[in-house]
This record gives structure tokens, sequence and C-alpha cells, in this order.
């Protein structure tokens, strides 16, 4: 832990300014759609189809997660001149169920040449740390570990 983690300020309370949701419908024999607040869809399914799994997709979150946030931190230094990510772990099932071991984020990035990028060069390693250790809500979620609730109940409006 460190210093700047240890005095962070207290969570906010959950209310309705923090809760995030995300709807799924059934469109096919083993096929759902993820439909968020904003409109936007991702199609999922088992794996047998070119759509994504749920491990895939917790997969492209922890990815996606840390990718926007290496993208603030070193945009503000400068732009990439590349990029590429990947997100691995093993689905193994154990006598903690099903679940996956060893998630690895790896970010391939190079940056332009310059004041700019000899920043953003500079700041990668303190940024992916700060990423791991406080900023990347899907992967401090996975890491930290918060139970997951699951209910049958009325979704009616």
């Amino acid at each position: 832990m460190t210093d700047e983690t240890a005095t962070a300020p207290a969570q906010t309370p959950e209310g309705p300014e923090t809760l995030r949701t995300v709807s799924l419908e059934k469109v096919g024999e083993h096929r759902f759609k993820a439909t968020n607040v904003r409109g936007g869809t991702i199609p999922l399914s088992h794996g047998d189809d070119p759509d994504f799994t749920p491990v895939e997709l917790l997969l492209a979150a922890l990815a996606g997660c840390g990718a926007l946030d290496l993208d603030f931190i070193a945009g503000k230094r400068a732009p990439f001149a590349t990029f590429a990510a990947r997100a691995e772990g093993h689905k193994v099932r154990d006598a903690g169920g099903n679940h996956l071991t060893g998630l690895t984020v790896t970010f391939d990035v190079t940056f332009p040449e310059g004041e700019g990028g000899d920043q953003a060069r500079a700041i990668l390693p303190s940024a992916l740390e700060r990423i791991q250790e406080r900023l990347c809500t899907v992967g401090r979620t996975v890491t930290l570990g918060d139970p997951v609730r699951y209910v049958a109940g009325d979704l009616s409006d």
C-alpha cells in the first residue's frame, strides 16, 4: 500500500450517483445482448460463435479499464505512437469452483520522439503501478474480491 492510498479519503457512500447498471436480454439460443444506460450494446454467448463470452468480456474490461487510465495519464504528455494490449488468464475449475487465475494485462506501447514522448516513457512504470494499485475500477474490484450475489427479482419499472 502506498502512502497515497493510505491517506485516501473515505469512499463515497452507495447511492444513485455511484450506481452503474447493464441490462441483459435473451436474443437467441444461448445468446444475449447487454445494453448500457446510454444505449450501447454488446452481444454475448457461450463461445460457439463470434460473440464474446462473459469471461472474454471480463478480460476486455480489465484491458479496457487500464488502457483508458493509461491514455488519460500518458496522453497528458504525448499520444501513443503505437498501442496494443492483451488481457489473459487461465480458466480453471478447482475446490473454489470455476474461476480465472494468472490474470495479466500487457501493454505494448510506444511514444513519439521528443520531450512529450520522453515524459510519457518516464511515467509509464509509475502509471502502470497506479492503475494496478488504485485507478482501474475493474481490476481493483477483481483484486479486492467483493462478493457477487445472484438473486431472483422483479425488474419491471
